[in-house]
């Protein structure tokens, strides 16, 4: 007897399916990435392996950004990543805002600076403190 699904067909003649994502390892869409990289006439031909390479460097870049915006939002006291926890985390993150530089994040604010020269002058400070501490004749 043969074994047969519920469709009809012969289970021993279609071994189970791996799609390239699972035998990668990787979370992203490879079959799509390199549907995309076909279509887009980057190259005549266009290799099964560059396609692998690429969405590993995609899922990699997107996890980083996740975890460092995840983080910007626990310190914010935060369950949700909005765009302000991204911009934090991307400019705060020294090689991804070289990657990032010319992004603009909508709604994602500037990081908070205050130049130097508006800062009050440090002799200033230590003359006030010195004042309150001395007693008054």
């Amino acid at each position: 007897m043969s074994e047969k699904s519920s469709t009809g067909k012969s289970d021993k003649s279609n071994p189970r399916q791996r799609t390239r994502s699972s035998k990668a390892g990787l979370q992203f869409p490879v079959g799509r990435v390199h549907r995309f990289l076909r279509e887009g006439h980057f190259a005549p031909r266009v290799a099964e392996g560059s396609a692998i390479y690429l969405t590993a460097v995609l899922e990699y870049l997107t996890a980083e950004v996740l975890e460092l915006a995840g983080n910007a939002a626990i310190d914010n006291r935060k369950t949700r990543i909005n765009p302000r926890h991204l911009q934090l985390a991307i400019r705060n993150d020294e090689e991804l805002h070289i990657l990032l530089d010319n992004v603009t994040i909508a709604q994602g604010g500037v990081l908070p600076n205050i130049h130097t020269s508006l800062l009050p002058k440090k002799h200033l400070l230590d003359m006030q403190t010195k004042m309150k501490q001395s007693p008054e004749l």
